[in-house]
C-alpha cells in the first residue's frame, strides 16, 4: 500500500487555457499529495488563478483533465467539487462584514451541513454543524474573537477567518490564494503553524503565496509557473537555486 506522501490528493494533466488567442495555461501538469503543502509560485500574470480556477471548477480548461482523489472531476461544477473534499480561499477576501466571525464560519457550514443559519440566534443553529464551526475558530486560533464583527478585525485576523470558513466544510484539499497577503511576521508564523497542524491531520493544502520564505519554509515541493507554463518543479531548495527560475522571478531572493 502506498504511503500517504505518495498519493495524489489532486493531479492536473496538461492541462489547456485559451481565451481565443489569448493563452493562459499551456500544458501545464501538476501533483499536490495528500497530507502536504504544495506551494504554486511565479510572477503576476504567471497563471496562477487561472488554474485555481480550472481546479474549482469556476473555469472549464480547453484540454487536459482535473483529477481529484482519483476521480476524474474536469466537468464537474464548482458545488460539486465541493462536496467531494474541495475547499478554497481567495487573493481578495470574501467575506460578509457585517457579521461577527462567528457567523462568516456558520454560513460555510451551513452550506456543507444543509441547515438554515439566522445570523443574530445563534441558539438555533443545528448543534452538529455549531460544533464543526467552533472546532474551526479554535483551529485557527479565532476562538477569542468569534463574537467581534468582520469588520472591526486587522487585515491577519480576515484572512484567518477565510481560512476557518474553508475549514468548515470539512475539506480534503484545501487551495489557498495568498493566505499571508497583508500579515506580519507573527501572523505569518501563525499561519505557518496553522498550516502544519492540518498537513498533520491528512488534509492537503495548495498554496499561492508571493511571501517566498513562507514558501520555503512550510512547503514540500514547489511547482513555479511563468506565463502559464510550469517552468519547474521539486522541492524548495532545488527550485530556488535553478537559474531560470531565479532569472524569471525569485531573483537574488534565491540564493541568500
Amino acid at each position: 500500500m502506498p504511503s500517504a506522501e505518495a498519493i495524489a490528493a489532486l493531479e492536473l494533466r496538461s492541462i489547456h487555457l485559451a481565451y481565443g488567442g489569448l493563452v493562459a495555461l499551456e500544458s501545464v501538469d501538476l501533483i499536490a499529495r495528500a497530507g502536504q503543502v504544495t506551494g504554486l509560485i511565479g510572477p503576476n500574470g504567471a497563471g496562477k488563478t487561472s488554474l485555481f480556477d480550472v481546479v474549482t471548477g469556476l473555469t472549464h480548461p480547453t484540454r487536459g483533465r482535473v483529477i481529484l482523489d482519483g476521480r476524474d472531476v474536469t466537468r464537474l461544477r464548482p458545488s460539486s467539487r465541493a462536496r467531494l473534499g474541495l475547499g478554497r480561499t481567495f487573493q481578495r477576501l470574501e467575506l460578509f462584514s457585517s457579521l461577527t466571525v462567528r457567523e462568516n464560519v456558520a454560513v460555510a457550514a451551513e452550506a456543507a451541513h444543509r441547515v438554515r443559519v439566522r445570523p443574530k440566534r445563534w441558539h438555533l443553529f443545528d448543534s452538529d454543524a455549531k460544533a464543526v464551526v467552533e472546532e474551526q475558530l479554535e483551529r485557527v486560533g479565532l476562538t477569542e474573537h468569534a463574537a467581534a464583527r468582520v469588520d472591526t478585525l486587522s487585515t491577519g485576523l480576515s484572512r484567518l477567518v477565510e481560512v476557518a470558513r474553508a475549514l468548515a466544510a470539512r475539506p480534503r484539499l484545501l487551495l489557498l490564494d495568498e493566505p499571508a497577503s497583508g500579515l506580519d511576521a507573527s501572523e505569518t508564523d501563525h499561519l505557518a503553524d496553522i498550516l502544519a497542524a492540518l498537513t498533520a491531520d491528512g488534509i492537503s493544502v495548495l498554496l499561492v503565496e508571493h511571501d517566498v520564505e513562507l514558501v520555503m519554509r512550510i512547503c514540500s515541493e514547489v511547482v513555479v509557473l511563468d506565463r502559464g507554463a510550469v517552468l519547474a518543479v521539486g522541492p524548495p531548495a532545488v527550485v530556488r537555486q535553478q537559474r531560470e527560475v531565479r532569472d524569471a522571478y525569485l531573483g537574488q531572493m534565491a540564493v541568500s
